[in-house]
């Protein structure tokens, strides 16, 4: 299911919902771009998000955005473990709700 080549198909998608899919690609920019949080620590939290929604569209092109903006290979695997440890950590906490 999960092939790269399916993004070769955005643009049909955009074309069948142009006026959603600009604002879209506009927010998108806006949110990812250099501000008060540079563009490298934004794209090392965008591998975060997507190591724990498990997207891998989105560790493929925030993984070469982060890269391109600076990321290490040692700030990627931080960014890694620091996704395990709050999955891990919300599993726990969720816990609770089964303890009388």
């Amino acid at each position: 299911m999960y092939d790269m080549k399916n993004l070769e198909k955005l643009p049909t998608l955009g074309k069948e919902s142009e006026k959603t899919m600009k604002a879209f690609w506009a927010f998108d920019q806006a949110a990812l771009a250099d501000g008060a949080i540079p563009k490298k620590y934004k794209e090392l939290m965008a591998i975060a998000v997507a190591l724990t929604t498990q997207c891998p569209y989105c560790l493929e092109i925030h993984k070469d955005a982060a890269i391109a903006a600076g990321a290490t290979q040692e700030e990627l695997s931080e960014v890694t473990m620091i996704s395990a440890a709050l999955r891990a950590g919300a599993a726990v906490v969720h816990g609770t709700h089964l303890m009388k």
